[in-house]
């Protein structure tokens, strides 16, 4: 079970880890819907079609997007795909009717929440993009990043042991 699945089910993780103060960008086409965002500590900025999210995007901080796929002539996958042309790193939560969508119509997003899913799954949804996704990246960065010395223990063999291989003295 991933960690966005245990969070789900745990409230209480979330509000305990959520970071204060977070802006999300809202792109939706009845942004009321997303009010439980802001009761549950988030900051909202709106936009109700696709050429107001991408401008408001360009001249606000966000530090996430909240993103209707259904709006309209700017479908949600081309705002996405704009959005992370610009900035890579933000994470985009895509909110849909149902989960059939156009093949691509997801590469530009991190998470995906069907409307069906209720607003505690969108919450969930978001804090995994803000907090525990980022987390993880960061810390397979570094365990890439480190390099065991050759007498580390999770080595195949100890540098004896290479030392013996390459001797021909081995013994199993």
């Amino acid at each position: 079970m991933s960690n966005f699945e245990q969070n789900v089910g745990n409230p209480s993780l979330i509000s305990d880890r959520m970071a204060a103060n977070n802006t999300i960008l809202c792109i939706h086409r009845d942004p009321d819907q997303l009010r439980s965002l802001q009761e549950n500590g988030y900051e909202l900025l709106t936009a109700t079609n696709g050429h107001d999210g991408l401008r408001v995007f360009a001249t606000q901080p966000v530090d996430a997007i909240v993103l209707d796929y259904h709006l309209g002539l700017l479908d949600g996958a081309c705002v996405a795909n704009e959005i992370k042309r610009v900035r890579p790193t933000i994470p985009i939560v895509m909110l849909t009717d149902n989960l059939e969508l156009p093949d691509g119509a997801l590469k530009s997003v991190d998470a995906l929440v069907t409307k069906s899913d209720g607003a505690h799954f969108l919450w969930a949804a978001v804090h995994f993009v803000l907090n525990v996704k980022p987390a993880q990246s960061r810390e397979a960065k570094h365990k890439s990043q480190t390099k065991p010395s050759p007498d580390a223990k999770d080595a195949p063999f100890s540098a004896r042991e290479w030392r013996n291989v390459r001797a021909g003295t081995v013994q199993f």
